[in-house]
């Protein structure tokens, strides 16, 4: 998990497709962003920030009462409990930083479950930007929570009503927003998608997450490593920054997706929001709905580093369904007195189910990335359970 090629590609996926009055500004990004990344100064004001700003280090918590109903060692990376509640921090911090050292005064941010974008208004508080978030009318009503949220930061929300109203229609908003305002906004993407050098750049962002656990775990571990490393996927930056901690070692690599927006399983190469990669989309290349009770994974798409890891058999992508989601977020709320996000909740359906089935062999040891925490899917999980 190194940079992409020149042209921002990861194999044969990623690049920068976008319409040319794009290509300036995500070239700035690019530019700026590499000059940042060397800049010793700008990550000691990164590590600063995510230290008394954003809690980090986060623990990794033994799942010890549900380990030993499952017949497996679960290790827990907690960013649930990173402030606003989720990974979403450590990237949006990070693009933060860099948007005030270009001079913009504004961010621009899409959203789904409403993490990224409770994110994107803490950050711009903090640093005395505006925020602009686009979020698709029907998360507003079922993430209503975040939505107060972010006005209470200060950030304008705007409803997206065209398409399925979610996550791939707020993106679609946003870029086409950006293209106006490129001189003094900054387009904050959530996830390791996007233009080129966006999944790149929010991976790098995200790394803190494997880099923590790696050292945590091998504390944690007489073996050092863990045998499974796990996380959902929807776009995919916290499995992206969970798997640059572990790639160069023997761990196998799971990604879990939603059933209903299966990208890598049920997807085919196509281009969707300034990216190649793996899309839900039909035979004439239309793009398909994707369906999740979570919302943050309610997307047709997935990241190109995702979409190549796929290619090299370096990964391996699962899918599990709603009710097995709803089940997990019970479980361990019952058996470890935590509330995961519906999100996050999707892998621990799979290590359920797989140390079920034998899949996980007797005594493996997991280490999974709890995304969220799901004081946000309250209202939902109350309507089911």
């Amino acid at each position: 998990m190194a940079a992409p090629d020149a042209r921002g590609r990861f194999g044969e996926h990623g690049g920068r497709y976008v319409p040319e009055s794009l290509i300036p500004a995500c070239q700035e990004v690019e530019a700026a962003f590499r000059a940042a990344w060397a800049d010793p100064e700008f990550r000691r004001d990164l590590d600063r920030l995510l230290a008394v700003h954003a809690g980090r280090p986060t623990p990794v918590t033994p799942a010890w009462r549900l380990s030993a109903e499952l017949g497996v060692t679960l290790l827990l990376k907690r960013e649930d409990l990173a402030h606003t509640g989720s990974h979403k921090i450590n990237n949006v911090l990070g693009q933060a930083l860099l948007a005030h050292r270009m001079g913009k005064t504004r961010l621009i941010a899409e959203t789904g479950a409403g993490q990224h974008g409770v994110a994107t208004a803490t950050a711009a508080a903090l640093l005395g930007l505006r925020a602009t978030v686009f979020m698709g009318s029907r998360d507003i009503e079922r993430q209503a929570l975040n939505v107060f949220r972010m006005k209470m930061l200060g950030a304008e929300v705007v409803p997206v009503d065209s398409g399925s109203r979610t996550l791939k229609d707020a993106c679609t908003e946003a870029l086409r927003h950006w293209v106006g305002t490129v001189s003094d906004s900054y387009y904050c993407v959530g996830s390791v998608m996007g233009p080129h050098p966006y999944p790149w750049m929010v991976r790098e962002f995200q790394r803190v997450i494997g880099d923590e656990a790696r050292a945590q775990v091998a504390a944690e571990l007489t073996t050092g490593t863990p045998e499974y490393v796990v996380a959902c996927i929807g776009g995919g930056s916290n499995a992206a920054g969970t798997f640059a901690g572990f790639v160069d070692t023997p761990a196998k690599l799971i990604g879990v997706e939603a059933e209903g927006g299966a990208a890598i399983t049920s997807g085919l190469p196509g281009v969707l929001h300034g990216f190649r990669s793996y899309v839900l989309q039909d035979a004439d290349g239309q793009i398909g709905e994707a369906h999740s009770i979570a919302a943050g994974l309610d997307y047709p798409g997935i990241g190109p580093e995702h979409a190549h890891l796929h290619d090299l058999r370096r990964a391996t992508y699962v899918t599990v369904n709603d009710e097995e989601v709803v089940a997990a977020v019970h479980r361990l709320a019952r058996t470890e007195g935590i509330f995961a996000a519906l999100e996050s909740s999707h892998a621990l359906a799979w290590i359920i189910r797989a140390a079920g089935t034998g899949e996980l062999p007797p005594g493996a040891t997991v280490l999974m990335t709890l995304s969220g925490r799901g004081d946000k899917d309250i209202s939902a999980l109350m309507e089911i359970l």
